[in-house]
């Protein structure tokens, strides 16, 4: 049985893990401690969690190319992703014993050019 061509998806997964890659530079660069990346349980996936001046950062990344049809990456974080993200933070919260941190929720757009390159990184701190 011929397998069928996953190509689209593919190109979609590869532009998001670059764009993940980006972002966990950026925010390296900026002196965040990661604690967790790619972090999942049954509520959802956090992207990247880290620690910045006695904070626990969510951080959800956005990846889009420059010429897409889907608009801004940003765009994409709508309600219905915030209250997933702010179910599963709550999730990691309590597993790790963390619940009487203070938090904040971040997000780290990357637009690229269809080829994967100028890329261009947005971060909203305390986006929602």
């Amino acid at each position: 049985m011929p397998r069928l061509d996953n190509s689209k998806s593919d190109r979609r997964k590869l532009l998001g893990a670059e764009g993940e890659k980006l972002a966990l530079e950026h925010i390296l660069q900026q002196n965040y401690k990661i604690l967790a990346q790619n972090w999942r349980c049954r509520t959802g996936e956090l992207d990247l969690i880290a620690e910045h001046e006695a904070v626990i950062v969510f951080i959800e990344v956005r990846t889009r190319r420059k010429t897409g049809t889907f608009g801004f990456a940003q765009e994409s974080v709508d309600f219905r992703k915030q209250r997933k993200v702010r179910e599963t933070a709550q999730v990691f919260l309590q597993q790790r014993r963390l619940a009487d941190r203070q938090i904040r929720f971040d997000v780290v757009t990357v637009h690229m050019e269809p080829d994967g390159t100028d890329p261009e990184l947005q971060h909203i701190v305390n986006a929602f």
